[in-house]
């Protein structure tokens, strides 16, 4: 395959792509789908780690692909040289469905890689649709943007938003979105009141960069927090089970993935399982867990918009709601249902945002009391979880 160099790259403004594989088949079926997407541009690929980084010096790309497991080099031990190398560069580790590759896909987040896309195994790669919807899908989220200036932090008293997109407008492909303004301040409660009492039940929803944020804003959580927290995180099966591992390890707090008719109890961390919508139930006993495959929403299962619409009927709206950096707008919705009942709502800013897709679709919407930066999410939480809302 010829490669362009960076100088002579006819690529118009559009993201250029580096693919880092030892695999001829994985590596030439990326390439392929690269070429033929209008909106990404491929400047070259390479066979190991140690090419990669070579390559990444000379062509300097927007993005690059990383498989983990490699000869010469692998990924882990190329990641940090890749960062370093080109700083600006977005890197989605491509990782097998396995416990080491869910293993090894946790600790590259943790180290600086902005996603990942899980990858079938090396026979099943001719027929690999889904993975290829999801590696495009995530590219383009990562890909650079031009900066939009926005209003600051909504606030108390601040002007009604105006309108931002025409009805029914489908919203534009993610490489491209350009962002609406956000709302100059929340939108009217209408009748009902903010709830300020201390939240019933906290819940958080990511996507794209969201293990390391949760990692982050959990590890500011502190015993005794009194209420229990529920997570939907955009994950495949198994790797849900080790991010809840991973984030027990960072946490005060018990931490793991939730079972089907589980009790929830103050205090404790529980993360959606790959493959199934989580959403939380109430009768005499308290709140409870339920598990279900029902088909995806927003192309995802878990999905945010179910966990959070179920905790709006649950608690009545006595709930904090976060939302964290990810890709499209689940949690939209399930953030309108809980804001309507009485919940309060954060968002990530998107300063510290990997992508301001479901945050920034909260907050364009009017629906976000506070737009905070990761660094201070932790916090705030636990500050409201112990003072009120």
């Amino acid at each position: 395959m010829t490669e362009l160099a960076p100088q002579m790259s006819p690529d118009h403004g559009m993201a250029r792509v580096l693919v880092i594989d030892d695999s001829a088949v994985a590596r030439g079926l990326m390439t392929r789908w690269i070429e033929e997407d209008p909106d990404l541009v491929l400047v070259g690929s390479a066979t190991d780690g140690e090419q990669g980084i070579r390559k990444a010096e000379e062509l300097r790309p927007d993005l690059i692909i990383l498989d983990v497991e490699m000869p010469k080099m692998d990924g882990l031990a190329a990641l940090p040289i890749l960062l370093k190398t080109v700083p600006k560069c977005r890197i989605v580790m491509a990782s097998t469905l396995t416990r080491r590759g869910g293993e090894v896909t946790i600790r590259a987040l943790s180290m600086g890689a902005a996603d990942y896309a899980p990858k079938p195994q090396a026979g099943r790669l001719a027929g690999a649709e889904e993975f290829r919807r999801d590696l495009l899908a995530k590219l383009k989220a990562l890909a650079p943007r031009p900066k939009v200036s926005r209003p600051a932090n909504p606030g108390a008293g601040a002007a009604a938003p105006q309108a931002r997109t025409a009805p029914g407008a489908p919203p534009p492909p993610p490489a491209k979105r350009a962002f609406s303004p956000v709302a100059a301040a929340p939108i009217s409660r209408g009748t009902t009141p903010r709830s300020t009492g201390r939240p019933s039940i906290i819940a958080i929803g990511s996507s794209t960069g969201g293990p390391e944020a949760l990692r982050m804003v959990i590890s500011k959580f502190s015993a005794g927090l009194a209420a229990p927290i529920v997570i939907a995180q955009h994950m495949p099966a198994l790797f849900t089970k080790i991010l809840a591992e991973h984030l027990a390890k960072a946490s005060n707090l018990p931490c793991k993935e939730v079972e089907h008719g589980e009790r929830l109890q103050a205090g404790h961390v529980y993360v959606a399982p790959g493959d199934f919508h989580f959403t939380v139930r109430r009768d005499a006993g308290g709140y409870y867990a339920a598990l279900d495959q029902s088909p995806p929403i927003n192309f995802c299962r878990p999905a945010v918009d179910p966990l959070f619409t179920s905790v709006a009927e649950a608690t009545g709206g006595s709930a904090l709601g976060v939302i964290l950096t990810g890709m499209g707008h689940d949690g939209r919705e399930g953030v309108r249902a809980l804001r309507a009942t009485g919940g309060t709502i954060i968002v990530q800013d998107e300063a510290s945002s990997i992508v301001w897709g479901m945050p920034g679709a909260v907050a364009e919407a009017g629906l976000a009391d506070q737009i905070l930066p990761l660094s201070e999410i932790g916090s705030d939480i636990v500050r409201r979880a112990k003072g009120g809302m």
